[in-house]
């Protein structure tokens, strides 16, 4: 995953061999728009890397809710879309729950080997938080406006041919601070796909999501099959309540397994890791998220390239 304009995350992802990337706009207005993607768009071109994935969310809390203005809401997402469309970027990465409540995480600094240092989550500290401003709508509501969502905006997806990949909710539970969730399992995510069906409507295989919903990995995998368009490839110790993030060889799910189970299924779309430790001497870039440093991206980047020949020897 990389920012929309060149730093040495860029050269790094060259230097590694990388020729595709995911773009992510945080802290940028109204990037939807088609000057800030063509640019983006080219940008990465002009130094070697297609962009194949948009993983950044518009507005949306209006709409997860139910309330005036998501009609507007609603079209800037197809705004975004047919821009995408337009400009050959795949996949659009999005999450319906992350408005209002978002991906929760309870520490940001959990010692692990060597003195790195991981996030977690435990769900005691947010039962113990005040419900959130948000938290009197209930599940057959949320489920009936991402149907309404669904009905307005795949039709844009298949028209622009744009693959939508829907997030788990990070971590999934069925409520957080009062607020229901309904990404939070297997059977759930094939009622979501089951709400419309569309190959342009598929799922981000988010593996730490799927560890910590109790399932086994690889059969997840199997089960949802070619409705995966888009892979985070991380995993978790623990459950649903509480975990801690790992690194990518020390978890509990084979990711060996899980590398020939997406090559069994026929899943060659982007895969990218996710939700490193911080090692010694990250301090370069004091804004950097929990998870997003760079020195566990090179170490899961040359994990997962061994990984892939691996299974290329194999099979």
């Amino acid at each position: 995953m990389l920012p929309p304009v060149q730093d040495r995350r860029w050269t790094l992802a060259r230097q590694l061999g990388i020729g595709s990337g995911v773009v992510r706009f945080w802290g940028m207005d109204d990037w939807w728009e088609y000057d800030t993607l063509v640019r983006t768009r080219n940008r990465f071109a002009d130094h070697g890397l297609s962009l194949d994935v948009v993983e950044d969310r518009p507005p949306m809390e209006r709409t997860v809710l139910g309330k005036d203005g998501r009609d507007e809401e609603i079209a800037t997402v197809k705004q975004l879309i047919r821009n995408m469309g337009r400009l050959d970027i795949d996949v659009y990465c999005w999450v319906w729950t992350e408005n209002p409540v978002g991906v929760l995480r309870t520490a940001d600094a959990i010692p692990d080997r060597g003195g790195s240092l991981q996030s977690g989550y435990d769900h005691k500290w947010m039962e113990r938080a005040a419900d959130h401003p948000e938290a009197d709508i209930s599940e057959r509501e949320l489920w009936k406006n991402l149907e309404y969502f669904l009905d307005e905006v795949v039709p844009v997806a298949e028209e622009a041919g744009v693959k939508m990949a829907l997030h788990p909710d990070d971590p999934p539970l069925s409520s957080v601070r009062g607020v229901p969730r309904l990404i939070t399992s297997i059977e759930n995510y094939e009622r979501v796909l089951d709400l419309y069906d569309s190959p342009n409507h598929g799922v981000t295989f988010c593996q730490g999501n799927f560890a910590a919903m109790d399932t086994d990995v690889q059969s997840a995998i199997r089960r949802l099959g070619d409705h995966i368009h888009y892979v985070h490839f991380r995993d978790v110790e623990g459950s649903a309540r509480s975990f801690v993030e790992t690194w990518h060889d020390d978890g509990p799910t084979d990711m060996l397994a899980t590398m020939e189970a997406y090559r069994e299924v026929g899943f060659d779309g982007p895969i990218r890791p996710d939700h490193v430790p911080k090692m010694v001497g990250e301090d370069d870039r004091a804004e950097t998220q929990a998870g997003y440093s760079d020195m566990g991206r090179l170490f899961a980047i040359g994990y997962m390239k061994g990984l892939l020949e691996q299974t290329m020897m194999t099979s």
